[in-house]
């Protein structure tokens, strides 16, 4: 659904570039490395879709692109398996028997713990408690090697309410005054379960956890819905280089400041890359809609997969 190749696109540019940090030499990622370093070992993405495309990413580049029939299909262990009546399961896990390597993700938009309401509404509301980690994560968390967090784009009214999420903390309703503001109640989740990684940490030293930063937007003129566009094709037309001494998403920087969760920081160099996003060359997206969220793969998420794999 994400290869460009396949759709209207021409251009692939935005495929042949390599970040390269300054002061040190970025390990060349290759699939035979990769599993060979994660032997025995499960890398765990959850999050919301981005943290779908940066899985889908990884399984690519873990496989070279190409039809492995070896690997198998194990998301059954994690609960993974598609219910009746839903688009798709909540995620997936596939396992490299060569190595023993397990890649998974789990789909969680806010990173919390979601419980249905009993309410009179026809529509079941749920409670999001802020505080608390997704219940996939307090389950299967003892399971990871590597772990990969994100969150960040459905934190607006309209997810909220599409979703029909309320806002928990402590147990109890909240929203009214400093959480009524919805970045706010995101640094509060950020906050919570960078701690609580943390503290899971401490008695796992073998766990490698990381928060990944928002991977940004690039719409210009409006809007997903207010015909808002990102039909730029010329890679890095907003410049080549990154200086900064602080992450572009300060909040996520400060949720884990003082945790021994890492951050990784993709914010900065995938702003540089506002040619990468699928645009209108998608086959999903009602005529004139344009998708300047999501990236065409190969494409940028790899390159947040080449900085991941340096770091672990």
């Amino acid at each position: 659904m994400w290869a460009c190749r396949m759709m209207q696109r021409t251009d692939f540019f935005y495929e042949s570039y390599r970040w390269q940090p300054h002061g040190c030499e970025m390990p060349e990622f290759s699939g035979p490395n990769f599993l060979k370093r994660m032997r025995h070992r499960t890398l765990a993405f959850v999050g919301d879709s981005l943290g779908r495309q940066q899985f889908q990413s990884m399984m690519c580049m873990a496989t070279g692109g190409k039809y492995s029939p070896e690997v198998e299909d194990v998301g059954w262990k994690y609960g993974l398996v598609k219910a009746p009546g839903a688009l798709r399961p909540d995620g997936w896990a596939y396992r490299f028997p060569g190595t023993n390597t397990t890649i998974l993700y789990y789909w969680s938009a806010s990173l919390s713990e979601l419980e249905p309401l009993n309410t009179t509404n026809p529509v079941t509301s749920y409670a999001l408690h802020l505080d608390r980690p997704v219940t996939f994560l307090k389950k299967y968390l003892p399971s990871f090697d590597v772990l990969v967090l994100n969150t960040g784009h459905h934190w607006n009214r309209g997810k909220f309410n599409g979703n029909h999420w309320e806002m928990y903390a402590d147990g109890k309703p909240v929203g009214e005054g400093r959480l009524a503001d919805l970045n706010r109640a995101k640094n509060l989740t950020l906050y919570s379960i960078a701690r609580w990684v943390d503290s899971e940490i401490a008695s796992r030293p073998h766990l490698k956890a990381f928060l990944r930063t928002m991977s940004p937007r690039h719409f210009v003129n409006g809007d997903w819905n207010t015909g808002g566009s990102c039909g730029n094709a010329i890679p890095f037309s907003n410049g080549s280089e990154v200086l900064q001494d602080h992450s572009s998403d300060l909040p996520a920087e400060r949720a884990v400041n003082g945790t021994r969760v890492k951050l990784l920081d993709i914010t900065a160099i995938s702003q540089l890359r506002d040619e990468g996003h699928m645009s209108n060359r998608t086959l999903r997206a009602p005529t004139g809609i344009n998708d300047c969220l999501h990236w065409c793969l190969p494409g940028i998420p790899d390159m947040w997969n080449e900085v991941l794999f340096a770091q672990i």
